[in-house]
């Protein structure tokens, strides 16, 4: 399937992205990087922080690609949208999606569970995907940066 499949399918809505809103969204998903390694927050929230920073990073190339998501599995779609914009491999996607579900538990069912390890592997993660996305956006999208 492709983006455009996708859009058919009711999971994704034309968009038209602009310099300005690649450069906030970048912007946010550094930010989020910064703050996700402040001292005294818990491991949960830096997951969560760092969680946002990908979710940024993945929501700036499908904005890229002419495409936003629909609300229904927004996240979900968003994550896997990686594999049609920059061309991420199944396994980070799958990588990716684990760190999706470990945030939804921590956020919304238990908390405790995340790990030191955990927040170092995901804070890895999404400086891995902030490197690619820029260096895709520079190879491919050059019109969208600022």
């Amino acid at each position: 399937m492709s983006l455009s499949d996708w859009a058919h399918d009711g999971w994704l809505v034309e968009h038209r992205a602009s310099p300005t809103e690649i450069s906030e969204l970048l912007g946010k998903a550094d930010r989020d990087l910064r703050d996700c390694n402040s001292k005294g927050l818990s491991e949960d929230w830096q997951l969560a922080i760092a969680y946002n920073a990908i979710l940024l990073c993945a929501t700036a190339a499908l904005a890229a690609c002419g495409f936003r998501a629909a609300r229904e599995a927004h996240h979900y779609r968003v994550i896997q949208s990686l594999a049609h914009t920059i061309g991420a491999d199944n396994e980070m996607l799958v990588r990716l999606d684990a760190f999706r579900k470990k945030r939804n538990v921590a956020n919304y069912e238990r908390g405790g569970l995340v790990s030191a390890t955990e927040v170092r592997e995901i804070i890895a993660a999404a400086r891995v995907l902030r490197n690619n996305i820029g260096d895709w956006l520079r190879e491919n999208h050059q019109e969208l940066l600022a």
